[in-house]
């Protein structure tokens, strides 16, 4: 990511905290029910208690909260580039590792967790022809043991192409993608009308 695109979103993301505070709408979501739907269909690619999880984007780590209120207590590490957003989730999360950084600031080595999830950290519009976002996810299948699940826009959704501060995708073309990485890939489309996700799963996982 290029350093003012960086800087676009460290900005974004702290004019939105100054004005919302700890809150869904400081991540640009709609509302707690929509971040948690995402939080659950992301969950259920298999997450279980006493594994490890890696959050991409993870803003305040609200992941990790959602998980515990859940019964299901992991080891978890989330990063986001904003400095502000991470400073507030150590606050509210101190039993979670939380980094400042980008996922390609990171240095770890492969297979490090068991599961590695992204939820809305690719919907910034970066004119790119989705090269970043497929770099993030080739990544991100590298530092897991079992598996990746993240989200995105469908371009097919209604009125998604004339949004153009926001970053979409055919369904079809990253689940090809995503299938270059690993055979076992699923596609979940059936839980919002403009968001989908895609499951991968290690078939090595020794």
């Amino acid at each position: 990511m290029q350093e003012e695109q960086r800087k676009r979103i460290i900005d974004k993301h702290r004019d939105s905290l100054t004005r919302h505070g700890h809150h869904p709408n400081a991540l640009y979501w709609s509302s707690q029910e929509i971040q948690e739907l995402r939080f659950r269909v992301l969950s259920q690619i298999g997450v279980q208690a006493g594994e490890s999880l890696l959050d991409i984007g993870c803003g305040f780590g609200d992941m990790f909260g959602w998980l515990q209120r859940q019964g299901v207590e992991v080891a978890y590490t989330g990063i986001d580039l904003s400095p502000d957003l991470i400073a507030r989730g150590r606050q509210i999360y101190p039993q979670a590792t939380l980094l400042n950084g980008e996922l390609f600031d990171v240095d770890v080595p492969a297979k490090s967790f068991d599961w590695v999830v992204l939820s809305g950290a690719l919907n910034e519009a970066l004119y790119d022809k989705g090269n970043y976002a497929r770099r993030v996810i080739a990544r991100m299948f590298e530092l897991c043991r079992r598996g990746v699940a993240f989200n995105l826009l469908n371009r097919n959704a209604k009125g998604m192409r004339m949004m153009f501060d926001l970053a979409s995708f055919e369904t079809d073309e990253m689940l090809d993608f995503c299938r270059t990485l690993t055979p076992d890939c699923r596609l979940r489309d059936d839980y919002l009308e403009n968001d989908f996700t895609i499951y991968m799963r290690r078939s090595d996982r020794a």
